[in-house]
């Protein structure tokens, strides 16, 4: 199929119209739409037959489907996607919505994981799907690091911030460490750190060790370098995802099957698989995105759609994101505006406590 702002274009007007109303009433109430129904809501005066023509040419161009042997129809994936991106009309958040946004920020609860808490339950309330939060990684300059040994194949790294949060990481560092060698890591990499962030620190680590690798006894510099490896790689995704409102997409009426594939999502996001190329996804750009069905990895299975949106600092980088996930049939035109004013709240949020 070709672009879908190309198909929209050579669309004509009774092509669109009946369009965007199977869309519109698939999105509201889950069923296909029918001819008969269709010729009593458009603005044309037009037989069932002609709008039947209609639909099986849209059929035919891979924008809608029929689901059963009855005549209706319901929207593909890519008819979902080019009614989101050429004819969607998306409205403000209203009032009440705004309301209950704004009431996660009035707490005097300092704890930044105990707000995106708020932030998400709020969302999976107001959506009636599961919300996902993107907390920010711990980006404070670093004050001390240390390494203890709790077994031969466990160890924890501590990592103490200027602002007075720790962190601690369990991992299996490499056979044959010693009290002496955990020492010299920690002394190599305090050295190091004193006024530079994680992901400064991991720029600098990287520089310092290939310059001074016959200085750095081998068991220290590997024990670094797997100190390295851990805060570089899948661990900080998985604890910084914080998902509310399972029971929401359980609860829903749908098919026996939707609702198996729906549990296989959260049972996917229980295990984080492939939470890094949602991550991914979500900070790649300003503003929100819509991800339907399989365009997600995270989604081929489950059939949900996701409605993303990154949230930024005071300095305009981005530092998370938040979103929505439901089954295909999302009210995007009501959630996208939540999610991004969501968003933009919780930057303002998190720029003032900085």
């Amino acid at each position: 199929m070709s672009d879908g702002s190309n198909v929209l274009n050579e669309m004509n007007d009774r092509s669109r119209e009946v369009f965007r109303r199977v869309v519109e009433g698939y999105l509201e109430n889950g069923e296909p739409m029918g001819s008969r129904t269709l010729t009593r809501t458009l603005s044309e005066n037009v037989s069932a037959a002609t709008v039947r023509n209609v639909m099986q040419d849209l059929e035919y161009m891979g924008l809608l489907d029929s689901p059963h042997v009855s005549a209706g129809r319901i929207p593909t994936q890519a008819g979902l996607r080019m009614f989101v991106d050429g004819l969607m009309e998306v409205g403000l958040v209203d009032d009440d919505d705004r309301a209950k946004i704004d009431a996660t920020a009035q707490s005097n609860q300092a704890e930044v994981s105990n707000l995106l808490d708020r932030v998400g339950s709020a969302l999976s309330g107001l959506t009636q799907g599961a919300s996902v939060v993107l907390a920010p990684k711990h980006e404070a300059p670093i004050k001390h690091i240390e390494f203890v040994s709790l077994a031969q194949d466990r160890a924890l790294v501590v990592l103490v911030y200027a602002d007075g949060h720790v962190e601690n990481r369990v991992f299996a560092p490499t056979p044959g460490q010693t009290p002496s060698s955990m020492r010299e890591a920690a002394n190599f990499l305090n050295a190091l750190a004193e006024g530079l962030t994680l992901s400064e620190l991991r720029t600098t680590i990287g520089a310092q060790i290939g310059q001074r690798r016959q200085e750095i006894d081998v068991l220290a510099r590997e024990l670094v370098e797997a100190g390295l490896a851990l805060w570089d790689g899948d661990g900080d995704s998985y604890e910084r995802l914080i998902v509310r409102g399972r029971a929401n997409l359980l609860d829903s009426d749908g098919e026996e099957e939707d609702l198996d594939r729906i549990r296989l999502l959260f049972d996917d996001l229980e295990r984080k698989r492939d939470i890094a190329d949602f991550l991914e996804s979500a900070e790649e750009g300003d503003g929100v995105r819509i991800f339907i069905g399989s365009e997600n990895k995270l989604f081929s299975l489950s059939g949900s759609s996701l409605v993303v949106s990154p949230y930024m600092n005071a300095d305009r980088k981005i530092i998370g994101a938040v979103g929505v996930i439901g089954p295909t049939r999302l009210n995007y035109g009501r959630i996208v505006p939540i999610v991004d004013y969501t968003a933009q709240l919780v930057g303002r949020m998190l720029s003032g406590r900085d």
